[in-house]
């Protein structure tokens, strides 16, 4: 069901899918001890085609864009195998390290598939000087 349902909601860019979960993942993120909540970014011809980052639509928490992604690869995560995605090399930057360093980090996506994309934008966040870093996902 959670196939179908990020099917219509990313792919066929179904925006009112958000609602289903966005109270019950937000009560979820509050279980957290956060300084500053990062959403995953995408990238701008994602951007583009979708309309929305599926990741902050489903957010009614305060946020912060810390990442933008870097990668010219238009080819979407979803398309590529897992031995593909660990292959993967870093895609994002920082944008605004001065809003996360001495924090702790809540990082936010929707999908956790081989943990890749959590794990560049983690590696950022210790680069620049955050106390901690956690992440969490609609979907695993």
């Amino acid at each position: 069901m959670m196939r179908e349902y990020m099917k219509r909601y990313k792919f066929q860019g179904d925006y009112g899918l958000r609602l289903a979960f966005q109270a019950e993942f937000n009560q979820f993120l509050k279980e957290f001890d956060y300084d500053v909540l990062v959403p995953i970014p995408i990238a701008p011809h994602t951007w583009q085609t979708r309309g929305f980052n599926q990741t902050t639509a489903l957010l009614t928490l305060p946020y912060t864009t810390a990442l933008t992604t870097i990668a010219n690869n238009k080819q979407k995560q979803s398309s590529k195998t897992r031995q593909e995605r660990l292959k993967t090399p870093q895609i994002f930057r920082l944008t605004q390290p001065q809003k996360i360093i001495h924090q702790r980090v809540l990082l936010v996506d929707d999908v956790y598939t081989t943990g890749r994309t959590l794990y560049h934008a983690a590696v950022l966040c210790h680069q620049a000087g955050c106390l901690e870093v956690k992440s969490a996902t609609l979907v695993s």
